[in-house]
Formats: C-alpha cells, structure tokens, sequence
C-alpha cells in the first residue's frame, strides 16, 4: 500500500523554496500549476522536487509556465532535487536548455582517466 504523501499532491512554500509534493500528473497538473504561480512573489525562487513521487509528461508543461510566469517578471527560478524520470522526460522531449539546472549526466572520473590515455 502506498504512503499518503504519495498519492496527494500540493505545492507550498518555505521561506524562498517552493516545495512540490506528491505525484505531478495530467489528472493535478492544472491545480498544481495555479498553485504555485499564486506563491511566486517578485524574488528569485528555488523549486524543490524532491517529494515529487510520480510524474508524466504534463510536469514539463507546468514547470515552462512557472518559468513564463517568473520570466514576465524580471525574476528568476532554481530547479533543484529533480527526481531521475523528469531528467529523463527533459532530455526525451530535448528541452534540456530550458531549465535553469544541470541535469546532464555526469562522466565519471574513470571515463575522463580513459580518455586521457
């Protein structure tokens, strides 16, 4: 059985961290988007994605419009905590260059000394 946390989704805010909780999907995406432009004030704002649970591809659409939203007003949006499916869709869907986040993979130490060789 899954934990509670896991299947409701909200979104709210911590000092200048908005926190994303639960699963992003097409059946919340448009409450959740509303939800959190209604947080945004006029400073730079950290998105926290480590409680997101479960996410298709409707995560991507919110995240553009929260970035169009902070973007119309001068102010800008860090992704960070982005769980391993939603780096998987942004690279899939090639948008990598869109989001304010590294979320190429990283080469191993072992990979750059192969190189090197």
């Amino acid at each position: 059985m899954n934990n509670l946390d896991d299947l409701v989704s909200i979104v709210f805010r911590d000092d200048d961290t908005v926190i994303v909780q639960g699963p992003v999907t097409i059946d919340n995406v448009v409450k959740l988007t509303e939800d959190g432009i209604a947080l945004f004030d006029d400073h730079p704002l950290t998105i926290d994605l480590a409680k997101v649970t479960e996410v298709d591809s409707t995560i991507i659409s919110m995240l553009l419009e929260w970035l169009r939203a902070t973007r119309k007003n001068t102010y800008s949006l860090q992704f960070i905590n982005m769980p391993e499916s939603l780096k998987s869709l942004i690279q899939l869907y090639d948008v990598v260059e869109l989001f304010p986040v590294s979320i190429k993979p990283q080469v191993s130490a072992l990979s750059d000394q192969a190189k090197s060789c």
